[in-house]
């Protein structure tokens, strides 16, 4: 009897790996992603199936839940609108009167002993490199001004005015003297300027520079001149006439190179500092204790 004829075990290997490899085949076949086999979706999920998208997450949806989380944290305020990211505004530093006649030269008038924030005026300079800082300080809710002037008379001046508008801001303008008149003047020195109404107070600071190419409306710095000072009303950002009649000046010219604290009195406290007011008081004091003859 034949025994039967046993086959080479090289010659299943090609069966083995067709076996093999037809489950994986199958598994990515288009027939599985299509809508043959029993109407089978991606992935071999049945159509219709509920549940199916939470089950598996998907990358797009993942970065899109994550760029709207986080727009909204960063850039949405809690109404839901936009926000600009503003820088911090610094507040107006108070002026320093115990600088005076030390680093900067000051004005006021007003009640003895007055400052920035008491006095009815109150001015104040000092040399930065090339520039003038200048300080304004009124008892107003309208405008402080300083004027640059060859005499002490209104008339041909410029003027350096910080002006309280309906906005509650406080504008540095410059302006220029044609008889009682003040014309504003559209070409401004002012630099840095800043301002606050405050306490029914106008207070600003601004810098304008010492040279200045030659003008007619605007003078040169590191020459002397008398300082006018005047305030007043202001009607929708304009300046109106000055509080009182006949507005303070310096008694001689002004050299900003020169620090000096000077104090005028104002009318109020005026009247018993007068020469004749002192004379008129001696008297009566020596007729009251001498008597009647």
């Amino acid at each position: 009897m034949a025994r039967p004829r046993r086959q080479r075990p090289g010659a299943w290997a090609p069966l083995l790996l067709l076996l093999l490899a037809g489950p994986v085949a199958c598994a990515a076949s288009p027939a599985d992603d299509g809508a043959g086999a029993g109407g089978r979706g991606p992935r071999g999920r049945a159509r219709g199936d509920s549940g199916s998208d939470e089950a598996v997450p998907r990358h797009d949806s993942s970065y899109g839940t994550f760029a709207g989380e986080f727009y909204d944290l960063r850039y949405l305020s809690e109404e839901g609108y936009p926000f600009p990211t503003a820088p911090p505004v610094d507040p107006f530093a108070k002026i320093k009167v115990d600088d005076c006649g030390k680093t900067k030269g000051c004005f006021r008038y007003g009640k003895p002993g007055c400052n920035a924030e008491t006095c009815d005026y109150f001015l104040s300079y000092r040399m930065i490199g090339a520039d003038v800082e200048f300080e304004l300080s009124a008892d107003t809710d309208g405008w402080v001004a300083v004027g640059f002037s060859s005499d002490r008379k209104m008339g041909g001046d410029d003027v350096m005015a910080c002006v309280h508008d309906d906005n509650g801001r406080v504008r540095v303008q410059h302006f220029y003297n044609v008889g009682q008149w003040a014309k504003e003047i559209q070409r401004n020195p002012a630099r840095d300027e800043e301002g606050v109404f405050e306490n029914n107070r106008v207070t600003c600071r601004f810098k304008r520079p010492v040279n200045v190419p030659r003008d007619e409306t605007i003078v040169d710095l590191h020459l002397s001149w008398y300082y006018l000072f005047a305030w007043g009303p202001a009607i929708q950002g304009s300046i109106t006439r000055h509080d009182i009649d006949s507005p303070p000046t310096s008694e001689r010219v002004v050299s900003i190179y020169k620090y000096e604290d000077i104090f005028m009195p104002s009318a109020a406290y005026q009247t018993f500092s007068s020469p004749f007011c002192l004379l008129l008081i001696v008297a009566l004091t020596f007729y009251l204790l001498m008597g009647t003859p």
